[in-house]
């Protein structure tokens, strides 16, 4: 699965990571998170993300 970065402050979701502290689970690849999900250091939306080179 492939990493996805924050344009705007630079937050890598790593999918075998997941984010924890929102729910998470290890394991959730980028598209299936929540669309409501947002970037945990400065809450813009999943639309600000890019592929991690």
């Amino acid at each position: 699965m492939e990493k996805y970065e924050c344009t705007a402050c630079g937050y890598v979701y790593d999918p075998a990571e997941g984010d924890p502290e929102y729910g998470i689970e290890p394991g959730t690849a980028f598209q299936d998170l929540p669309e409501d999900w947002v970037c945990p250091l400065c809450g813009l939306g999943k639309d600000v993300f890019e592929v991690a080179e």
